[in-house]
């Protein structure tokens, strides 16, 4: 298991980008009064078989050609478990993937959110022919970064660009300390 839930979702949001998904959506939400926190990673990647969405909870089970073993699902699905929680997949062949995990926000088991400010702006900053929308909501307080908006207002400036790489970071910073949540 890896020690930040920041790291599971980079993990995922990796296996988006293996899977040639050109956009990418991760929702992280937690509902403190309802204590839930939940995550939803979406993409518009090349999807998977009902048959191999059965089996991708089992670490033997990967596409993988670097390794036989593919932890990050499985990983994310033992979270789940020790949390009270649930994982949810559906996938389409030729239309993408979408993970769903919840569990108990104050579980003793669960792991901290970790950087989630360094593991966003690492997906986009180094991936900038990928779009990727991230919402962050915190009961009734909501952030989200959008690169198709950055990408409309900055023109031909790419999002690897040094002077948008620190804007990229400030918005993220500023954005989540607005909803209560800075480097977590």
């Amino acid at each position: 298991m890896m020690p930040e839930l920041s790291l599971n979702i980079l993990d995922l949001a990796e296996n988006s980008i293996s899977a040639q998904a050109n956009f990418v959506e991760i929702i992280l939400d937690e509902n403190i009064k309802d204590d839930i926190l939940s995550l939803v990673i979406r993409d518009n990647g090349k999807g998977m078989g009902d048959e191999f969405v059965k089996q991708i909870t089992n670490p033997f089970i990967t596409t993988r050609k670097t390794r036989k073993v593919g932890l990050g699902i499985p990983f994310v699905k033992q979270i789940t478990d020790l949390c009270e929680g649930e994982l949810v997949i559906t996938s389409e062949p030729g239309q993408g993937t979408e993970l769903k995990a919840s569990m108990k926000h104050s579980h003793i088991d669960r792991p901290p959110i970790g950087d989630i400010v360094s593991v966003i702006h690492t997906l986009i900053v180094l991936n900038p022919h990928i779009d990727f929308l991230f919402i962050y909501k915190v009961d009734n307080n909501i952030y989200s970064i959008d690169t198709r908006e950055w990408k409309a207002i900055l023109d031909v400036v790419p999002l690897n660009d040094m002077n948008v790489q620190k804007a990229l970071k400030v918005d993220l910073l500023s954005g989540l300390k607005k909803i209560g949540r800075s480097l977590i």
